[in-house]
């Protein structure tokens, strides 16, 4: 069954949430103009907020990270975003070097080993390149939700993060149901990953489908306790994962 019909509903106050989340993009992008990112992870509350930052033309440049173990599915969004909507993505990846140091230190599968060597490679391959995507803004776009884990369950709908930049979140207050509704309205391009069971996708080797009853974020990272669930995009990460990129 596809993510759209399984998900996909309308809810009161829809519209209005739309509403706003198009004014606080737009006010964004007023009050940023020309330092301001979409830092996309291509998943589908992205999907939606790419969708309207193209639709009602708002100065807003789209980027996102090629961590170098994403799916095939994943990366094949991003010439589908171009082609639809006629904008660049643009991608950030991690240095070569700093991954080939880190792997024949540490190995392949280092991320299982304990949560900082998992951190400490989702530095390298996220954190790093994301200050170099954020480099001379003042301010990004997340498609962050308070209903995908209890760690998000208090996100506005704009924050200041560790660097002084302002981060906004146009989809603060939309649920599951809503993201795909609007997914279905639009006939938007969106990852079949999710049609897998996977509603929230991240790299291959830490990402699974998850059952019937589990939390949205179970199949990230779910060798961990649920308190560990952040790469350090939008958290601060340790000192100990620090050192392995600029932390955020």
């Amino acid at each position: 069954m596809s993510a759209i019909a399984l998900y996909a509903r309308p809810t009161q106050g829809f519209d209005d949430r739309v509403a706003h989340a198009r004014a606080l993009l737009h006010a964004a992008a007023v009050e940023h103009a020309g330092r301001i990112v979409q830092a996309t992870s291509l998943g589908a509350e992205d999907m939606v907020v790419t969708d309207l930052i193209a639709r009602h033309r708002i100065g807003i440049r789209v980027a996102t990270l090629d961590t170098g173990h994403l799916h095939a599915k994943t990366l094949a969004l991003i010439p589908r975003i171009e082609e639809r909507y006629g904008l660049k993505v643009d991608i950030y990846s991690p240095s070569t070097e700093t991954v080939l140091q880190f792997v024949g230190q540490h190995g392949e599968r280092a991320m299982f080993e304990s949560i900082e060597l998992r951190k400490a490679c989702c530095a390298v391959r996220k954190v790093e390149p994301l200050a170099r995507m954020l480099a001379g803004a003042s301010a990004w776009v997340t498609g962050l939700r308070r209903e995908q884990s209890g760690q998000r369950s208090s996100v506005p709908f704009n924050q200041e993060d560790d660097h002084g930049r302002i981060k906004f979140n146009p989809l603060a207050d939309w649920s599951w149901a809503e993201v795909w509704h609007y997914i279905a309205t639009h006939e938007l391009p969106y990852n079949p990953l999710h049609d897998e069971f996977m509603p929230s996708i991240g790299c291959t080797p830490c990402t699974r489908a998850i059952a019937v009853g589990e939390d949205f974020r179970a199949g990230r990272w779910w060798w961990e306790g649920d308190a560990q669930k952040e790469c350090g995009l939008h958290v601060s990460p340790p000192a100990a994962t620090a050192t392995a990129g600029e932390a955020l």
